[in-house]
């Protein structure tokens, strides 16, 4: 058993795996000189759904058959570091620009030039640099609870988003953060992926089983917390001067009891994002897709659909 069931909210049994069908298809490339694993399904137009930390492709088991059932080519893939992708051993080798590169190298290996990125959490700040210094490889941008460099720039400076964020800051320390996440066999992510979701059934134990054993594949972990290292001694967006408008049609998607981000976030964007939409969902945390995965796909597909 991989917790106690009182760590469910409200006592709250769920132990029933979200379906995964059996049409999807799971592929390997090489893209950017390292292999990414990732899980394709439908046909038509294509959309590639990046994930966060500490997830992989299974965080959107909910809206993969939505997307490629509206009639989407949809690709989800482990990001690098993830799950069974490659987990490159240096810090250098997960900078931000190194990680747009993989996603413009696999819309490339699938034979498309553009895709819609829909991206949350890490995903979401691949999306942004993509939308400020690749949009030719966009065709639309949704962001899921994750900040524009504007908005985090300004942000940091308050006590309220600084508390919110310290993880990121210990994260820094060398060999301290895996040892303490892979705890209890990994008991911080299980307690956050059950108390933090407002909706009991957001991830099942099978769910939550599937995440822990993605996060224990060798050099997982490490390659995983290096995403803040390297942003931390690679900043790509060092002087507010280094950040450039995006102009792809982009709709944000926020779930507003997010403990990590403040709503205040996606307030002041419209300098920087002049063609944006944003939704709130006041009754979803973080983990929005999992929490409400109904109303983020109904967003989704209106927001695609739209001429």
């Amino acid at each position: 058993m991989l917790a106690d069931d009182a760590d469910r909210p409200n006592g709250t049994e769920h132990d029933t795996e979200e379906p995964v069908t059996k049409d999807w298809l799971h592929r390997d490339a090489i893209v950017n000189g390292v292999r990414l694993h990732y899980v394709e399904a439908g046909d038509g137009p294509l959309v590639l759904l990046l994930h966060g930390f500490p997830e992989f492709w299974y965080s959107w088991r909910r809206q993969i058959p939505a997307l490629a059932g509206a009639g989407f080519r949809v690709l989800a893939p482990d990001m690098r570091g993830f799950n069974t992708s490659a987990k490159p051993s240096s810090v250098g080798a997960y900078r931000i620009e190194v990680l747009a590169a993989d996603v413009v190298g696999l819309i490339h290996h699938v034979g498309a030039e553009r895709a819609v990125v829909v991206g949350h959490d890490w995903g979401g700040m691949v999306g942004w640099f993509l939308g400020m210094h690749q949009p030719e490889v966009l065709d639309r941008l949704v962001i899921l609870n994750a900040p524009h460099p504007a908005a985090i720039r300004r942000e940091i400076r308050s006590l309220d988003q600084w508390r919110r964020s310290s993880y990121v800051f210990a994260f820094q320390l060398p060999r301290l953060p895996e040892t303490l996440f892979r705890a209890g066999r990994y008991a911080v992510m299980r307690r956050a992926l059950r108390r933090e979701p407002l909706h009991p059934d957001a991830f099942a134990s099978a769910d939550i089983g599937r995440y822990v054993e993605a996060m224990d594949q060798p050099g997982a972990l490490t390659a995983t917390i290096n995403y803040y290292r390297a942003a931390f001694r690679h900043l790509p967006f060092r002087t507010l001067g280094s950040v450039r408008p995006v102009t792809t049609p982009t709709l944000i998607i926020w779930g507003d009891q997010d403990r990590y981000l403040a709503v205040r976030l996606t307030d002041g964007l419209e300098g920087w994002v002049p063609n944006l939409r944003v939704e709130h969902l006041p009754d979803a945390s973080h983990w929005v897709q999992n929490d409400s995965p109904d109303q983020v796909n109904a967003l989704l597909l209106a927001f695609l659909s739209e001429t």
